[in-house]
């Protein structure tokens, strides 16, 4: 009696929502954290953001959308969850302009690079240019984002400088990402 290899495939999309999940709060957790170029200073969350879309593009093409939109919403709302249970517990204020910048940023810029990472998945054959495109653009919105809702918190002293030197780091940071994309193939491995 032999098993069809369907029926042996076990469902593992939540360790990789999981996953998600805590990669998005790490990039939450390490925004205070900075380092400077010259006199410019940098989160180290923009060098996790691209890896963000990374795995959510990972569970849309292994996986399917449903699952990918599972992902983000789950991952978006236990970061929001945690950042204001962790500002509870340290004793912190909670920004909510903070808070809701960023849950919106990363919501938008995060179905933005589903919608468009899963039309080039089904109707295109995936240009590698495209595809950095898209990961370039998300981030790009991710911070316009963050921007308009923290406008009256920020500090606009080299503000476009900063701007264009994070731009210019996750532009780096996106080729290796968009070489892993390319690589993932489309459904599950099936031994």
């Amino acid at each position: 009696m032999t098993k069809k290899k369907s029926d042996e495939l076990y469902d593992d999309s939540w360790m990789y929502i999981l996953l998600l999940t805590t990669l998005a709060i790490l990039t939450e957790s390490v925004k205070t954290y900075t380092f400077k170029i010259n006199s410019i200073s940098l989160s180290f969350s923009i060098i996790l953001l691209p890896f963000v879309y990374l795995l959510t593009n990972y569970i849309n093409k292994k996986y399917d959308y449903k699952k990918a939109i599972a992902g983000i919403s789950i991952s978006a709302v236990i970061t929001v969850c945690f950042m204001a249970i962790i500002s509870f517990a340290l004793g912190k204020d909670l920004i909510l302009t903070s808070l809701s910048g960023e849950f919106f940023g990363y919501v938008v810029s995060q179905f933005i690079n589903l919608t468009i990472s899963n039309f080039l998945l089904n109707n295109t054959t995936s240009p590698t240019i495209l595809v950095f495109l898209t990961y370039l653009f998300c981030i790009i919105v991710f911070i316009l984002i963050y921007t308009l809702v923290n406008l009256n918190r920020m500090t606009l002293d080299y503000y476009w400088t900063k701007y264009f030197v994070t731009i210019g780091i996750d532009f780096i940071i996106c080729v290796p990402i968009t070489i892993i994309d390319k690589s993932i193939k489309k459904g599950r491995d099936i031994e």
